[in-house]
């Protein structure tokens, strides 16, 4: 497949393959078609005829050539085949698509630093999974690191100590090994109940640039966990732009990771976000 595409990326070879599609034609006639001199012409044919795309019928001292429509036939699956795995996953695309135009209105208002300081976000998702369960993989660090992390990143570093000034760490690492780290405290905790921390986000050279303030809670339902995550941010500065700009996607998807992990769910309500002032 790779060859046959490859023969077909070269234009002038397409146009060959598209006149043969008509009917078979000798090689002056295609040199004369395509502007070619014959010397050229033939030896786009010999391409052609590698990959098996052509065939050559030798007529007395004439040599005429065919097109083969079965590698057609199967580059057209294929291409059939991107098609249909591109459309189902369209909605990775539109996340993308979504940040970006995130990223370009957060940055029309990042005028100064604490510029976002005090505006709230609020999550919920209800779990297949008890209480117990769920509140494991916030406070186990192999569990935490099994699903917090938006695709493609991975963790790299992840503990919630659970327990007051208990130690709160997130690392993700990028395909390119960039590392992004935000370091906290947790401020209370009740065992399969509530998670309160703090994260600064820290920049490469370890200066927070934005603060996030979280309150978990989690509350048993009929068939698993009711969970509501509140985000107050403070601290912010003008380059933390793009961290700021995917708060809502990038817990969006971490969220959607948590329910796959303790077991499938539907969400039951998208995120919310306010807009606040901290206190003079």
């Amino acid at each position: 497949m790779d060859q046959i595409a490859s023969a077909l990326g070269d234009g002038a070879r397409w146009r060959i393959v598209e006149l043969l599609a008509d009917r078979p034609r000798s090689v002056g006639e295609l040199a004369e078609l395509t502007g070619l001199r014959q010397p050229q012409t033939t030896k786009h044919l010999q391409t052609l005829a590698r990959v098996g795309l052509v065939r050559v019928f030798p007529l007395g001292q004439r040599r005429v050539y065919a097109v083969e429509a079965a590698p057609l036939k199967a580059l057209e699956r294929r291409l059939r085949e991107l098609v249909e795995t591109t459309e189902a996953h369209k909605d990775e695309r539109n996340v993308i698509a979504r940040y970006r135009a995130a990223i370009e209105a957060e940055s029309v208002v990042a005028d100064r630093e604490r510029w976002a300081d005090g505006r709230a976000f609020s999550f919920e998702r209800v779990l297949a999974a008890p209480p117990d369960v769920v509140w494991r993989h916030w406070v186990d660090p192999d569990l935490l690191a099994s699903w917090w992390a938006p695709s493609p990143m991975t963790v790299a570093d992840c503990a919630f100590e659970p327990k007051q000034g208990g130690r709160a760490v997130l690392e993700y690492r990028d395909a390119e090994g960039r590392r992004y780290r935000s370091e906290g405290r947790v401020g209370a905790a009740e065992a399969a109940e509530r998670l309160v921390f703090d994260l600064s986000v820290l920049d490469a050279a370890g200066a927070v640039s934005f603060t996030g303030h979280y309150d978990l809670t989690l509350a048993a339902v009929p068939g698993g966990t009711r969970l509501r995550l509140g985000m107050r941010i403070t601290e912010t500065t003008v380059e933390a732009v793009p961290y700021i700009a995917g708060i809502e996607t990038g817990w969006g998807q971490v969220l959607d990771n948590l329910a796959d992990t303790v077991g499938k769910s539907p969400r039951t309500t998208e995120a919310t976000q306010t807009e606040g002032k901290e206190p003079q």
